[in-house]
């Protein structure tokens, strides 16, 4: 197991304090965590399970989907079950080994979702820009080979940050005020220099929040050119049904990861309770809107996961007529 540098009197545990000011509220504070966790499992879980059924869904748009879905799946599971073991059973108590193993996870995920998002941007660029090489630009093939390059550098990314926490010396304080191992906020548990961890956070959440979003605006404006050349007025509305989806996922994705990633640096006007809740929420919310959000506006998902729930439906509604 990874250890920090600690000193001999000091346990290799960290205690996760939960929501500052809040802790008499932790149990009901539990409550809309546990159900949209839930509600989260189940949409993503439906989704994968749906387009893994139906042949006629395995296209790049939808796999596309399902990389979503597991990012989902990932990021809320890696926080949330720890979360509600500190409201229901007080266990604030997390390993060194699982604070790192958590911090490289929380924020690989995230620069991996933030690279599907590009790939999605990308693949409705194809299919509205340049819809007859649609097929050939965008293989299953090769949407397996860019998945592979959005994982790739998110662990490149990612992996020096558990390594610069490794390298710092932590006293006697290891109280984290949160409810999961964020890189910054152990880091400043630390009684060392946290420069280079701070300046390496820093100019990752720059390169990649700045970089990705470039890409996914620089996408849209070439989609708009192009649906701006068109003349008929139900294609425009056709064209722009089809990013709406996307645009939306984009947005509740991007903006509390802004929110966070400034909050750390600059919100020290910010209470910390809402701080820390709002950081939950990027969690949890994403997660949970992303498969509804597709499933409504997407008429061929939502057309299947309507006759997968049917048929699952059929044979309880028999037996339960037979006894």
């Amino acid at each position: 197991m990874v250890t920090f540098n600690l000193t001999p009197s000091v346990s290799s545990t960290f205690i996760l304090n939960g929501i500052p000011g809040l802790e008499a509220s932790h149990i009901w504070i539990s409550i809309p965590f546990s159900i949209i966790y839930f509600v989260s499992l189940l949409g993503n879980f439906t989704l994968l399970f749906v387009v893994g059924k139906e042949q006629t869904l395995h296209k790049p748009m939808y796999l596309l989907l399902c990389m979503l879905a597991l990012t989902d799946i990932s990021m809320s599971t890696s926080v949330v079950p720890k979360v509600l073991c500190i409201f229901w059973f007080n266990w604030k108590d997390i390993t060194v080994g699982g604070c790192l193993t958590q911090t490289f996870f929380l924020h690989s995920v995230s620069v991996m979702q933030s690279a599907i998002l590009v790939t999605m941007a990308f693949d409705r660029y194809v299919a509205i820009c340049n819809p007859l090489r649609y097929n050939t630009i965008l293989s299953n093939a090769r949407l397996a080979k860019l998945g592979l390059v959005c994982l790739i550098r998110a662990v490149l990314f990612i992996l020096p940050l558990p390594l610069f926490l490794k390298r710092l010396p932590f006293c006697a304080k290891r109280i984290i005020p949160n409810t999961f191992c964020d890189h910054i906020a152990v880091a400043k548990l630390s009684c060392g220099d946290i420069t280079v961890n701070s300046m390496y956070a820093l100019v990752i959440a720059c390169l990649v929040i700045g970089l990705d979003l470039m890409l996914i605006v620089l996408s849209y404006a070439l989609i708009i050119r192009a649906v701006l050349r068109i003349s008929s007025k139900k294609a425009h509305q056709k064209a722009l049904n089809t990013c709406t989806s996307h645009l939306c996922v984009m947005l509740i994705f991007y903006i509390p990861c802004l929110f966070s990633t400034l909050a750390h640096r600059f919100g020290q006007g910010i209470a910390p309770h809402v701080h820390i809740i709002m950081a939950n929420l990027y969690f949890l919310i994403p997660p949970m809107l992303n498969p509804i959000i597709y499933g409504v506006k997407t008429k061929e998902l939502r057309e299947k996961v309507q006759i997968s729930t049917c048929q699952m439906c059929s044979p309880v509604a028999t037996e339960f007529k037979s006894a």
